[in-house]
């Protein structure tokens, strides 16, 4: 029987987390509620939650930091919702880790909609790119295990990948010293169900660089092709 997905709102405003809880509830999910970073905590670690609509503005450690600190240890994936509705903020929350941004105000109705186009893509994560069990790649001393889902560094360390990080590094071990455009990475890591703010690949390779190459600024294994789009320029190796 398929379990209906939980999503977790951490919101300290009460009328707010009301109203998404509402219109989540009304949708078919299951909700739970945090007001801060302790109780959001509390709740990932006492049940499994499969999306985090996460406010920017909370007391003590705000969205930003919680985000980071998150994408340490899981890829569950997370809307940050947020007064701040800026280019540089959105790109930001990108940088941290989160699968998508919404300005406040918002309407339920495009909540909703982020919400399903997120959780589709994860659906669609293992049929997007065909993967056979135990399949793993290695290139430059790294190790991604596709059955794990772990990226594995030549001392053995596992470094976290969040979800929109993990498909794309998928996408291009599968396709090593080949040229992709942006709407191929786009398309062959989440598939056409993205909304529009999705494509930031731009911010995903940049946070892929910081992880996987000794130098970001210069980069060796994901170089850009300008005017082409990014190759995963290195031999790879599949078991």
């Amino acid at each position: 029987m398929e379990i209906t997905p939980k999503i977790l709102v951490v919101e300290d405003n009460r009328e707010m987390r009301e109203l998404v809880s509402r219109a989540l509830r009304k949708e078919g999910y299951r909700v739970s509620l945090a007001e801060d970073g302790k109780e959001m905590n509390q709740a990932i670690e006492n049940e499994r939650v499969d999306l985090i609509i996460l406010d920017l503005m909370l007391p003590g450690d705000d969205g930003l930091t919680l985000c980071r600190n998150l994408r340490a240890k899981a890829t569950t994936p997370v809307i940050i919702v947020s007064a701040k509705g800026e280019e540089m903020d959105r790109v930001l929350g990108l940088k941290m880790g989160a699968d998508d941004y919404l300005a406040k105000p918002f309407s339920t109705l495009e909540l909703i909609a982020r919400v399903q186009a997120v959780l589709r893509r994860i659906d669609r994560e293992p049929t997007a790119a065909p993967i056979e069990p135990g399949k793993t790649y290695r290139f430059n001393g790294w190790h991604l295990d596709v059955e794990r889902r772990e990226l594995i560094a030549v001392d053995n360390v596992i470094v976290p990948l969040s979800t929109g990080e993990f498909s794309l590094l998928q996408v291009l071990v599968q396709r090593p010293n080949r040229v992709l455009s942006r709407e191929q990475l786009l398309d062959l890591a989440r598939g056409r169900d993205s909304v529009a703010f999705d494509r930031s690949i731009d911010t995903q390779v940049s946070r892929l660089r910081r992880k996987i190459e000794h130098d970001p600024k210069n980069p060796t294994i994901i170089k850009t092709v300008w005017g082409g789009g990014y190759v995963l320029s290195a031999d790879v190796t599949r078991e």
